[in-house]
């Protein structure tokens, strides 16, 4: 699964975090988020089948260092190549879980056999595509990081170290929303939701697994989920009993850039999707391991290019807007199945259930509340959000869960909301606002912009861009959690080894305009007026 097809050689509270707290209702009942400082041996089925019970601290997921976020100086003749092999340390990760998933009796027989069948394979055939980057790299006149050796070990995180956020209390937080800091907050291993204890061996989603198999529950190693890669009980949470995390904006300056540029592109009614990333991944097929909804540019996928994009056309009411909005897909967990339950990046790995199409999907560009903006360059390219904060932590996690009616009181990074009769869900995000003036894209796709500090103002010679916000609304059954189990989960598509925690949950953007947009955007938001 996850193939490279390169035209190249083939390279083998209540767990509300404060890092939602700058966000605030603003105009036209809009979410306006500003984010200041970093945001922060089984012979059957790989995601079901039958499981022998297993001790309870068997290993419940792999976590390997992100080579891609320590790669921030890569010379441009190596960017195309280090993506690709980058885009193999992914599926050899997800071909390890795989292996991980479908070997529990071997692992209850044997205490060492993750350590030797798994761990360390895994981590030789890492060591042979670090070498690789390596090479890349150096065969340009770049210089490698000395430490990139260092990231080939990958290790085994026991079910007990997955629920809860457990991540984000063992690695301190990420700085967000008004500089303030998360400070590490143990969000108890899942000991909320009414007292239920997570972890190992719990059963989901009313037992219902892929293919229909073993309908009965699931045990042992298995995590909770469909396809028994979360989400769990633990995961989720009454947004009724979660305490007011959400805090008032920074003051604007006399100079601010008030106002507002909405685009209206649609929700994906005709099912645009595919399980690329072009901006992480060119040129590789499956290189997001899970499937996008797209709004926007129609014709964006692997192999899209500069050179292509401006023949996309669009989903936008505004034809001159064919800049791509793309973001992963929410399922429901119900024993339900959609169109790509035995395709890569589906349900072969691990992404089950009905696809929910948003009922809303709002984009809007907004100020700065210091000073005037400057238009976007064309092609740029901005992540917002960590698809693997389950193992990277929560340092650039920018997840955004709350329900309609609660929006300006509660936002969740760690935990999906259980909505009340009469609300809906809505995933939010905030991109980065601040721009270094010169690339429209960096090696780590994160160091050429950057969020605003504490009062709005970019650092280190950034220049002030329109904030793009995105807010996604579902009309979701709320899920129940009873017992330690939840029914009818739903969750976010991610990689599979990251058990589909909220925190993953990311957004991409390529800005691509034409008839001098990107210029009206600036103007329309320093002058202060609501244009769309």
């Amino acid at each position: 699964m996850g193939r490279n097809i390169r035209k190249r050689r083939s390279p083998l509270a209540v767990k509300v975090t404060a890092a939602s707290a700058a966000l605030a209702l603003g105009g036209g009942g809009l979410i306006w988020a500003n984010f200041y400082a970093s945001a922060h041996e089984s012979n059957n089925d790989a995601w079901g089948g039958n499981r022998t019970k297993a001790t309870a601290a068997q290993v419940a997921t792999i976590s390997c260092p992100d080579v891609g976020q320590k790669l921030t100086n890569v010379p441009d003749k190596a960017r195309t190549d280090v993506a690709g092999e980058l885009s193999n340390l992914d599926r050899q990760i997800t071909e390890a879980y795989q292996r991980l998933a479908t070997t529990r009796d071997a692992q209850t027989r044997d205490a060492s056999f993750v350590q030797n069948s798994i761990l360390q394979p895994l981590k030789d055939r890492r060591q042979n595509i670090l070498d690789r980057i390596k090479l890349e790299i150096t065969r340009v006149g770049g210089t490698a990081p000395g430490d990139l050796d260092t990231l080939a070990n990958c290790t085994g995180t026991p079910a007990d170290q997955t629920t809860g956020g457990q991540q984000g209390g063992q690695n301190g937080g990420q700085q967000q929303g008004g500089g303030q800091q998360q400070g590490g907050q143990q969000q108890g291993g899942g000991q909320n939701n009414g007292g239920q204890q997570q972890g190992g061996g719990q059963q989901q989603g009313g037992g219902q697994q892929q293919g229909g198999q073993n309908n009965g529950g699931q045990q042992g190693g298995n995590i909770g989920g469909q396809a028994g890669n979360g989400p769990v009980a633990a995961d989720f949470v009454d947004i009724t009993k979660a305490q007011p995390n959400v805090q008032a904006k920074p003051r604007q300056a006399r100079n601010a850039s008030r106002g507002t540029f909405t685009t209206r592109c649609g929700v994906n009614t005709n099912k645009n999707h595919n399980t690329d990333n072009v901006i992480v991944a060119p040129g590789v097929k499956n290189g997001a391991h899970h499937l996008h909804d797209y709004v926007g540019n129609q014709k964006i996928d692997a192999f899209a290019s500069n050179n292509t994009f401006l023949q996309g056309g669009s989903s936008c009411q505004n034809k001159n807007d064919l800049s791509s909005y793309y973001w992963p897909v929410v399922r429901v967990q119900d024993g339900s199945q959609d169109f790509d339950q035995n395709n890569d990046g589906g349900g072969k790995e691990g992404n089950v259930g009905k696809i929910l199409t948003p009922v809303q999907a709002q984009i809007k560009y907004v100020g700065s509340p210091t000073g005037k903006v400057v238009a976007m360059p064309q092609f740029l390219r901005i992540i917002t959000g960590d698809a693997k904060t389950t193992t990277n932590g929560l340092a650039n996690a920018n997840a955004h869960w709350s329900c309609t009616g609660f929006e300006n009181k509660v936002q969740l990074t760690e935990q999906y909301p259980i909505c009340p009769q009469g609300s809906k869900v809505v995933r939010s995000f905030a991109f980065q606002s601040c721009w270094d003036g010169q690339n429209t894209d960096s090696a780590n796709h994160r160091t050429h912009v950057a969020f605003a500090d504490a009062n709005g103002n970019c650092q280190n010679g950034f220049k002030a861009i329109p904030q793009l916000t995105m807010r996604l609304v579902y009309d979701i059954k709320p899920p129940t959690v009873q017992n330690g189990q939840v029914k009818n989960a739903y969750a976010v598509d991610g990689f599979p080894e990251q058990l589909h925690k909220p925190s993953t949950d990311h957004d991409d953007f390529i800005s691509i305009t034409t008839g001098g947009l990107a210029n009206k955007i600036a103007n329309c938001v320093n002058r202060g007026q609501n244009c769309s």
